[in-house]
């Protein structure tokens, strides 16, 4: 069992300005000082932003990449995207406007990876598979940010495969196609079907991986294995 959160999706309740900045000031610092290094913050009801807000949000991002971490966010209205534009901020925040997710095109039916790389998992091995996927997408033109979010998004699928079936039988594939990253996470537990998760309450410890996962890939599938028993977690990334 995980004792830390390693991603937290932290909603902003409001406008984010000299009234409200302590606030979330706070709640960030108390996820950084448990070890969290991925914070996402919605920013779907925040219409407002002012300098002190701006200035909270460079600040957490600064420390959180000197300790090698990440702050992004989500669900950004028009009127925030163009008080960041206009600041310059989106290179030290990155942040994506309400409904910008990228269209990820369906591989044709006869597209072959231009290489795989695949590993069996251990039982005590997540931390290791991690870093084995960073360093395998290292190699690609996504980015820092884009690999560290894979990693993290990996590593949540790893987690609920150990979790909640037979570790031994877990395995991570890492697959390269000339526009997508892609892993594959897969396990010889019983399976489940996705749709009957319900979406995690902010009171709720657990059931927030899909939700993650969502955030931090471009695209996520979970489907039954073809042969045998077992569910495939496959996560996409589009190149730049």
């Amino acid at each position: 069992m995980r004792s830390r959160a390693d991603i937290v999706l932290l909603p902003v309740d409001g406008d984010l300005d000299v009234t409200t900045v302590e606030g979330v000031r706070q709640s960030i610092d108390e996820l950084f000082d448990g070890g969290c290094r991925r914070i996402i913050l919605n920013m779907s009801r925040v219409s407002f932003i002012d300098s002190a807000g701006m200035a909270l949000l460079l600040a957490e991002a600064r420390r959180m990449r000197r300790a090698s971490g990440l702050i992004s966010l989500v669900n950004v209205g028009d009127q925030v995207a163009h008080a960041l534009a206009v600041k310059c901020l989106g290179d030290a925040i990155p942040y994506t406007t309400q409904g910008a997710r990228p269209a990820v095109p369906v591989l044709d039916a006869g597209a072959r990876p231009e290489w795989v790389r695949s590993i069996q998992v251990r039982a005590d091995g997540l931390a290791e598979a991690r870093r084995w996927v960073g360093a395998v997408l290292a190699g690609l033109s996504l980015g820092r940010d884009a690999v560290f979010d894979m990693m993290l998004a990996s590593g949540e699928a790893l987690g609920n495969a150990i979790d909640h079936t037979c570790a031994e039988g877990v395995m991570v594939t890492v697959e390269g196609y000339p526009d997508r990253a892609v892993v594959e996470v897969s396990d010889c537990g019983e399976g489940f079907d996705p749709s009957t998760v319900r979406p995690a309450g902010e009171a709720d410890e657990r059931g927030r991986g899909i939700q993650l996962m969502k955030l931090l890939a471009d695209a996520v599938t979970i489907t039954a294995k073809r042969h045998g028993m077992g569910t495939v977690v496959r996560l996409v990334k589009l190149l730049r």
